[in-house]
């Protein structure tokens, strides 16, 4: 009966000597480059023109609605739902 394979005594597992080299060559790297996003002005300017376009009604829409969420009053009315949903679903 063999229990332990001679052959494997002092045998070199490839995958962690591949692991061995891959984290020698991230320490070896000191400053990582790092990912940029820049934004131009005029697109800043865009969604500054679209961001602010909120009337003073609908800021108090809003407000309405949130209040309502917040206090447990808010009523979902089912009917108007399932008129919007029908379509998707023929």
């Amino acid at each position: 009966m063999k229990i332990n394979e001679n052959g494997r005594i002092g045998a070199v597992n490839p995958y962690k000597k591949a692991g061995e080299a891959t984290s020698a060559q991230a320490a070896g790297k000191k400053g990582k480059v790092k990912d940029q996003v820049e934004i131009s002005a005029e697109a800043k300017e865009l969604l500054g023109a679209s961001g602010s376009a909120r009337t003073e009604e609908q800021s108090l829409r809003i407000e309405s609605l949130k209040n309502s969420v917040s206090s447990g009053t808010y009523h979902v009315d089912a009917k108007k739902i399932a008129e919007k949903l029908l379509p998707y679903l023929k």
